[in-house]
């Protein structure tokens, strides 16, 4: 188990370090120049030489690419080009409001998707088990900053039931912060519910069908039993995959929704940092990122062995 767990570290560091690399490569194809942007239109070319010299960006990009991943083993994420700070401090301020965002949209995605799809499946046909699949169809086929918006003029604007300023982080102040994240958290979550919800009634009928499940039944177990311990269980496993999966829908998502919003999440940084073509903040983010979806999946990975014993025997 500790030799497979190792593997999956390994891994991790590859995709890291694959990621870095392209998108090193990406951003030097990028339109657009750093130094422009600082010094404005009216910029000379003479200036121009010699911002880049100063930036660095006069180097060759294995070069520029060799300094940023040293810094990165040490610790080191470098300067924003604009904001005269080190990326890894602006990226940290940012974070925990992303991450709450993400967490309290995925505790809703999973609790209701897993819920309306477990639902669905035992009473498969009936009045409830339509209106959970319109509600499977309404999350899949709205955008989520479609939804953000709507919701932001329903319950912001029109009721005026959640403030549009004051927002202050989780660990200002708890409610404030929930109560700021609540809409957001609702359109990111509808969304993942929806999809949760489709998947487990797909496998839950699946499993239902099974001949261990029939036999659970004629034991005389109870059917919540049977539902829940048999059938929930196995039926899991694959909606766990595309749990994990869907963690980078969530990061993706919230950078939309950040935004409208008004967040001061990652999401906001992430718009201001290509505006700007501000390289190292641009770098940065996509790293911590890459690792935090890396780590999710890493998480989803352990999880099988927890919930279907046969993984501990296989590996």
């Amino acid at each position: 188990m500790w030799g497979w767990i190792l593997r999956r570290l390994v891994a991790l560091v590859a995709v890291l370090a694959a990621i870095s690399v392209v998108t090193f490569a990406l951003l030097a194809m990028i339109p657009g120049d750093p130094a422009t942007v600082m010094l404005g239109a009216e910029a000379t070319r003479q200036s121009i030489v010699e911002l880049h010299q100063a930036l660095g960006l006069d180097r060759p990009l294995p070069v520029r690419f060799a300094i940023w991943l040293g810094d990165v083993l040490k610790g080191n994420l470098g300067y924003s080009i604009f904001a005269h700070r080190p990326v890894s401090t602006m990226i940290t301020e940012r974070l925990s409001t992303t991450l709450t965002l993400c967490l309290l949209a995925l505790l809703i995605g999973v609790v209701v998707g897993v819920a309306s799809g477990v639902m669905g499946a035992v009473r498969q046909d009936s009045a409830a088990d339509q209106l959970i699949r319109v509600f499977q169809l309404f999350g899949l086929s709205v955008p989520d900053f479609w939804l953000a918006i709507l919701l932001l003029l329903i319950f912001s604007v029109e009721f005026r039931l959640v403030p549009l300023v004051g927002y202050k982080t989780i660990t200002e102040s708890f409610w404030t912060a929930i109560r700021f994240l609540a809409l957001p958290a609702l359109a990111l979550g509808i969304v993942q519910a929806a999809n949760l919800a489709r998947m487990t009634r797909a496998y839950m009928l699946e499993v239902l069908r099974n001949d261990y499940v029939r036999t659970a039944r004629a034991k005389g177990l109870a059917g919540r039993t049977v539902t829940y311990h048999h059938a929930l269980r196995n039926a899991l496993l694959p909606v766990i995959t595309v749990l994990g999966i869907q963690v980078g829908a969530l990061l993706s998502g919230a950078v939309v929704v950040e935004t409208v919003f008004g967040l001061p999440g990652v999401g906001q940084l992430v718009v201001s940092a290509i505006l700007t073509r501000d390289y190292p903040l641009i770098q940065g983010i996509i790293l911590y990122t890459a690792f935090i979806y890396a780590l999710t999946n890493l998480v989803v990975d352990l999880s099988y062995g927890f919930l279907d014993p046969r993984v501990r025997e296989v590996e």
